[in-house]
């Protein structure tokens, strides 16, 4: 059943967004020691939840609430002072939903189900027909009223968003398969051993965590999920196979949803879950075409405003510069030294004849004078001491500290402290 436009445009206006945001995102070490996953900064003004949020927004869903748990008052406070400019009374709002023991005192929540399932009374309060079930933690552009038309169209129970990934990487999603219909006939929860696509054997369909339920239907799993003293109360391994066993679901392409500032641009979805991952994404969008366009009005992304002046680059001396090569630089920051394909967050200082190069520094990083960076993520407010060197010897840097695999060094308060 094919919608009418203007039936297709009612839709996101019928449904309800939950943002699952209390992840610790535990892969991105100390990044994550004082933050949720969704709260870490990202892109040089914004947070990682302001993509999905957005998103939101721009799809024509009003009607959000975010789910929180982990170390949630950074993130808490983000929300508050970024995302309260919705209209109550035109019946659009952010709503936060901190874990807060509904069903008794001693349980926080179990699992991203029994995340919703503690908030059911809220949920219903709001009579949704549909609900979109959310991660707060990856950055993509997708419009969300094409897959809730999707489901519509197919008569589904429960739609789940999709795109294809080498299978070698596979074993870290749910994989699925699909008949001629999309209907999902099957679905492995982060298999050693995922199946690959027919007649794609090195690559596999994966699931994207993003769901499309009936309210009414998702009610219903949910109440026989809780009862299930087996179950871990997840979506991925508990109620999307049981939806599966009934043939209710249906998978949408990701690349049908996806929002693209160019024709033939590529799908981006990123989960910049590893620091490796983060500073990859970070340091791409230095790039002249970068992968990601934060640039497309007409997809913006909205995040907290902060009020700060331009960023300002001094001095014009021989051997004493403030320069940037393909490279961001947010407001407030001040530089008389020299950046190379660098990105800064807001109110950064990067003092004379110091080099700063292949990196990312979060807000009011100061690098000290004549300090040398490279390939380094630097946690908010540190202050890299004069003449530090990070970057060009591993062993040096692994014992200050953290290296990756990747070669990246990750520097935070902490770490600088025991250095003192």
């Amino acid at each position: 059943m094919k919608l009418e436009a203007f039936a297709a445009s009612q839709l996101p206006r019928k449904a309800l967004a939950l943002v699952l945001a209390g992840g610790r995102g535990s892969r991105l070490q100390e990044l994550t020691d004082i933050r949720s996953k969704p709260a870490v900064y990202f892109g040089g003004k914004f947070r990682i939840i302001d993509f999905t949020l957005s998103n939101c927004l721009n799809s024509g869903l009003r009607r959000i609430a975010v789910l929180t748990q982990y170390k949630s008052h950074s993130l808490l406070r983000h929300l508050q002072r970024g995302w309260s400019f919705l209209k109550p009374e035109l019946n659009e709002w952010v709503d936060l939903l901190p874990a807060q023991q509904r069903l008794d005192e001693a349980t926080w929540y179990q699992g991203t189900a029994d995340a919703v399932f503690q908030n059911l009374d809220i949920i219903r309060s709001e009579r949704p027909e549909y609900i979109v079930v959310l991660a707060g933690d990856h950055i993509y552009k997708m419009d969300y009223g094409v897959m809730l038309s999707f489901h519509v169209e197919h008569d589904a129970r429960c739609t789940v968003a999709c795109f294809d990934v080498p299978l070698e990487e596979a074993s870290a999603f749910g994989v699925i398969a699909v008949d001629e219909q999309s209907r999902v006939v099957d679905f492995i929860e982060k298999s050693p051993q995922p199946p690959s696509m027919p007649g794609r054997p090195d690559r596999a369909l994966a699931s994207m965590g993003i769901y499309v339920f009936d309210a009414e239907y998702l009610y219903e799993q949910l109440a026989r999920d809780a009862a299930d003293p087996d179950s871990a109360h997840d979506f991925g391994r508990n109620l999307l196979p049981a939806a599966v066993s009934q043939g209710v679901v249906y998978a949408q392409p990701f690349d049908d949803a996806c929002v693209r500032s160019e024709e033939g641009e590529a799908a981006y979805w990123r989960d910049v879950g590893t620091i490796d991952a983060y500073w990859e994404a970070n340091i791409d969008l230095t790039a002249t075409k970068p992968a990601l366009n934060l640039y497309d009005r007409n997809w913006p992304i909205w995040t907290h405003q902060e009020q700060l002046p331009s960023a300002k680059f001094v001095h014009n001396e021989a051997d004493r510069r403030g320069v940037a090569i393909e490279s961001m630089v947010s407001g407030g920051c001040i530089i008389s030294g020299a950046l190379f394909r660098s990105l800064l967050f807001s109110s950064c200082r990067v003092h004379s004849w110091s080099q700063v190069n292949w990196s990312v520094l979060l807000p009011s990083v100061e690098v000290g004078r004549r300090a040398r960076l490279t390939r380094v993520v630097v946690d908010r407010a540190c202050r890299i001491p004069d003449g530090m060197v990070i970057g060009e010897d591993p062993e040096e840097d692994a014992r200050r500290f953290r290296r990756t695999a990747g070669g990246i060094t990750l520097v935070t308060r902490g770490m600088l402290a025991k250095l003192a």
